[in-house]
Parts: structure tokens; C-alpha cells; sequence
């Protein structure tokens, strides 16, 4: 899976920013496995609003200003009392033969111009052994942040739209000019092969 993990100190300020400006597509949330993997809530957020609160007793996700609720209609209150590590936030991608994009290794190119835009983007983590996942219509831009084990892994964080635009623009130019050199550097080696005593300038 493609996803960028984010400071844990930046949770709620992350999930703040994309419920206010980006469209909200789903809602998930379920135990985890070793603790029966019950889903507890699966909602389709289209033409409503999502958001959440939090109060001394924890974290709850609020769809139209009422408290998201189990099928069994109990409050999924999340005590925020066994909690890790900070979101991270992944993208889902389809590419032209209709199959889902699934990066192998530690993602660090959110932009890559060779990928196909994110469908979906989604934050997710694990608060008191519930997997929550709230997917985003679209591309929520990320960009680096800090160091969280030099020189391999990074904290990244949510960007702006403008800020968002800029990071892809440059890495297309980055992309464009790797490929230019690319070309020169096979012309170049066709020239040599052509004219053994040919010397670039």
C-alpha cells in the first residue's frame, strides 16, 4: 500500500484540515483482528457532512452532527487511550488496465508523474484496537516533514492545494529533464557507434 506516515503530535490538526477542505467519501471503522475484527461502522458519506469532537472521555465521529453509532446503536467513543502512532495517509490509484496500484517497498515519491492521480486518498490508524479509515474523494497533497529514521524513513504532512500543485509541477520538471539527458546521452553514445573518431563537445 502506498501511504505516508505523519507525526502523531499533528493527528488532529491533519484530520481537522482535510475534513474542512476536502470532500469526505466513507467512513470505516473496525476492531482488529486479534480483537474479532467486528466492523463497527461503514458508512458512505456522500451528501453528508463528517466530523468529529473530542471531550475527556475520547473521540467520536459525528455524519450530519449526530454521533456515529454501532448496529448495535452504542456511541463508538474511542478512548484515545492505547494510540501509537500518528496517521498515515495513503492513496488509492487505478492504472489503465483497471488494476490498483500496490507499491512494494517504503513509498517517497508522492507525485510521481508516471502514476495515475490518487482516486481516493485515506487517513488511517489504529486508536484502542479499532482501525479507522476515512476515505477523501481525490488527491489530499502531502509533503515532507521531518526525519523519522534518516536516511530511509520520512514523517510527512498534509499540504495545501496550492502547495500541493507546486511539489507535482516540480517533480514533472524533474522528470522532464531526466528524460532529456537520457535522450542526450543515447544520442551521444549513436554518434560514437556512427563515427568512431567523434569527440562531443
Amino acid at each position: 500500500m502506498e501511504q505516508y506516515w505523519m507525526p502523531k503530535k499533528l493527528d488532529f490538526q491533519n484530520l481537522r484540515y482535510c475534513i474542512d477542505n476536502h470532500e469526505a467519501d466513507s467512513l470505516f471503522i473496525r476492531l482488529v483482528g486479534s480483537h474479532g475484527g467486528t466492523v463497527r461502522a461503514k458508512i458512505s458519506l456522500e451528501g453528508i457532512a463528517l466530523d468529529f469532537r473530542r471531550d475527556k472521555f475520547g473521540l467520536l465521529f459525528l455524519t450530519d452532527q449526530s454521533p456515529v453509532r454501532d448496529k448495535e446503536g452504542k456511541v463508538v467513543v474511542l478512548p484515545l487511550k492505547d494510540y501509537d502512532k500518528g496517521f498515515s495517509l495513503a492513496y488509492e490509484r487505478i492504472l489503465d488496465d483497471g488494476v490498483m496500484h500496490i507499491l512494494g517497498g517504503i513509498p517517497d515519491d508522492p507525485y510521481d508523474p508516471n502514476l495515475p492521480e490518487p482516486r481516493l486518498s485515506f487517513l488511517r490508524n489504529v486508536w484502542d484496537n479499532h482501525l479507522i479509515e476515512i476515505y477523501f474523494k481525490g488527491r489530499i497533497p502531502v509533503k515532507f516533514h521531518s526525519w523519522w529514521q534518516r536516511p530511509h524513513f520520512k514523517y510527512w504532512t498534509v499540504a495545501t492545494q496550492e502547495e500541493g500543485a507546486k511539489l507535482k509541477h516540480l517533480r514533472g520538471l524533474e522528470e522532464a529533464v531526466k528524460r532529456q539527458e537520457k535522450e542526450y546521452a543515447e544520442d551521444d553514445s549513436e554518434d560514437e557507434d556512427a563515427h568512431p573518431d567523434y569527440k562531443p563537445h
